[in-house]
């Protein structure tokens, strides 16, 4: 049996056509972008270059893009600064959002003793907008709100402009974690009131270990990592050059089948659900599944018994990849923070299904079979 793969939300499989747009730089176009004799200058000229097509692309300007090592650095970046150079004094962020924001907010409201205020959810696991205003109001300081765009694990999405436009009203700093959306989502950043976004390249079939972190222009921080000038002195560090050309063209090959490529997963999803409605007794779904929620993400949740229980081990053996929630802890599986968040439920168990542009419905059905055997 070939490997099934759904579990494009913790990563997605490297593009062919990326791959050949990075060959170059990994093999004879080596120089350091830094030097500036010819080697150097083609290279400083491709990141640039890359620069310069992810800003038409997200319609920002290419001084307001950072490139980093992932959505991890992005975050960390984002709200560490917020803190020490914007003089933000009171942290508004939700429970379920990624531990790269979460634990970023404990450390940091810890070391600087920051208030951090947590908005509520609704039994469908959206941010409730009333209870953030609420917060927002009664906020005698600057504040920094740190809202993700879309779940990884739920799938849910935020509306960017609502946020951004209470965030305004209250002159308050609005972050959010786009890891999910950049590149899957269509995003306008001259018309979205938001300071701070973030993107990972192998979310969207690009290469891991580079990300890009955008910094509204009328934002002014100080470098977050000393040592060099690199990205115009705000990050020191040879830059990861063949990484930031796949960002590049990862993003492009995204935004250029954005739809046929939305339509094809949005049909998966809807075959998968309809599939385990049909097959799997006592099955249910997490997040807001037909509403505002990402195309490419199912969480359905398991009646709890001794088969289920052993549902990931027992995928896994037969070849199928899936999560119980976020792959970002490795393995170690102390149940979702997520889940927990919105529907702590001891009698069910939780999987993630995530989609990609490779899937089949063919895949589904071998899935659901196996599942069928295994409960």
């Amino acid at each position: 049996m070939n490997r099934i793969y759904f579990d494009n939300a913790a990563t997605t499989s490297l593009d062919n056509e990326v791959l050949k747009e990075m060959m170059p730089f990994l093999t004879e176009k080596f120089g350091n972008p830094s030097s500036i004799y010819s080697y150097g200058r083609e290279t400083k000229m491709a990141i640039e270059s890359a620069r310069k097509n992810v800003a038409k692309i997200l319609n920002a300007h290419p001084s307001e893009i950072f490139f980093t090592s992932g959505g991890t650095e992005s975050n960390n970046t984002a709200i560490s600064t917020s803190i020490r150079d914007l003089e933000c004094k009171h942290i508004i962020t939700s429970h379920i959002e990624h531990h790269a924001v979460t634990h970023t907010v404990e450390q940091i409201s810890k070391q600087f003793k920051i208030k951090v205020s947590y908005v509520n959810l609704m039994p469908n696991g959206h941010v409730d907008i009333s209870h953030l205003e609420k917060l927002l109001s009664e906020n005698k300081e600057k504040a920094l709100v740190s809202l993700m765009h879309a779940n990884n694990e739920i799938g849910n999405i935020i509306d960017l402009h609502t946020v951004g436009n209470l965030c305004k009203k209250y002159n308050a700093v609005f972050h959010s974690d786009t890891v999910q959306t950049v590149g899957h989502f269509p995003i306008d950043l001259r018309n979205t009131p938001v300071h701070f976004i973030t993107g990972a390249a192998h979310k969207f079939h690009g290469p891991k270990g580079v990300g890009m972190l955008y910094i509204n222009e009328n934002v002014r921080i100080n470098p977050f990592i000393f040592g060099g000038g690199q990205e115009r002195n705000m990050r020191a560090g040879t830059e990861n050059l063949y990484g930031i050309v796949g960002f590049s063209k990862a993003l492009e090959m995204a935004t250029a089948n954005h739809d046929s490529d939305k339509n094809h997963i949005l049909d998966i999803k809807k075959y998968m659900y309809d599939q385990l409605k049909l097959n799997i007794k006592g099955v249910d779904f997490n997040g807001d599944v037909w509403g505002q929620s990402l195309y490419t993400v199912l969480s359905v949740s398991f009646p709890k018994t001794e088969k289920s229980e052993m549902l990931l081990f027992n995928l896994d053996i037969n070849n199928i990849c899936a999560s119980g929630g976020s792959a970002c802890s490795s393995g170690a599986d102390a149940g979702s923070h997520v889940i927990k968040a919105i529907n702590n439920n001891p009698n069910q168990i939780t999987v993630r299904f995530s989609f990609c542009k490779h899937n089949t419905k063919e895949e589904v059905d071998s899935v659901i079979q196996k599942l069928k055997e295994v409960l």
